[in-house]
């Protein structure tokens, strides 16, 4: 009775395991715009804004739009705090045509940037809290849903030429988890990876363009997307009665 009891559950089990839908990976191609902005009112206090532009099918169709603002404090060049808000258009579709998902978020974040020899180190931790609607059917109106998430990315930067006003060598790595009611299947969130150059043009502006390569998974659980993204972003930084500030931390929505 034992045995046929184990033989039964191993085929209930079996048969479950059978039944879990397969895992869909969906690769697509993108373009990410945006200009970053810093201004220090101090060495201590300063302000920051960003506005972002993903398109998807490369450069045909709408992604998101993104804009955010908030304010800084710099315990030492290498050191900061940041704390604002956001806001996000994203694309979606309803009743056939195109509609724009909201969010709504507030966010905070610690930098800490290093050098270990010609490398450039940056370390990011952000938390996010995130109001966003969510597409229901199309005789429904849209619902809002809140949860948090917590990102790490890991930034860096290598002089390939002895002119510092030549590229440099630029890689990063994020990490994003997300928590909250609605957040079932798809704790993970998204790894973002990013292969490209940086250079200075001078007078505060600067850029970055490469490659990025992000790993999402979806609400289902079973189906992810893939994006390799072509990226370029611009930085600003202006300074008020401080001393020059150190290259442009990497921003990203």
């Amino acid at each position: 009775m034992k045995y046929s009891f184990v033989f039964l559950c191993s085929l209930i089990t079996g048969f479950a395991i059978g039944q879990s839908p397969k895992k869909q990976v969906n690769d697509q191609s993108q373009s990410w715009f945006s200009l970053n902005s810093t201004f220090r009112l101090n060495s201590k206090w300063g302000l920051v804004g960003d506005v972002h532009v993903r398109r998807t099918n490369f450069m045909t169709d709408p992604n998101f739009y993104f804009v955010r603002a908030g304010g800084g404090y710099w315990f030492s060049n290498q050191l900061n705090f940041v704390a604002g808000y956001a806001h996000m258009w994203l694309a979606a579709t309803k009743k056939g045509k195109r509609t724009y998902i909201v969010e709504n978020r507030l966010y905070g974040q610690l930098a800490y940037s290093s050098r270990l020899g010609k490398l450039g180190l940056l370390h990011r931790f952000r938390n996010e809290h995130r109001w966003r609607e969510s597409v229901m059917a199309d005789s429904l109106p849209n619902t809002t849903n809140f949860s948090t998430r917590l990102r790490y990315l890991i930034s860096l930067t290598y002089p390939v030429f002895k002119n510092p006003s030549l590229p440099q060598a630029c890689f990063a790595n994020e990490l994003l988890v997300q928590f909250g009611k609605p957040i079932v299947n798809n704790t993970f969130d998204q790894l973002r990876l990013f292969a490209g150059i940086r250079q200075t043009l001078g007078k505060g502006w600067s850029y970055d363009l490469g490659y990025m390569m992000l790993y999402q998974q979806r609400t289902s659980g079973y189906q992810y997307d893939r994006n390799h993204t072509l990226r370029l972003f611009f930085y600003y930084t202006m300074n008020r009665k401080t001393p020059a500030a150190p290259a442009p931390e990497y921003e990203d929505e």
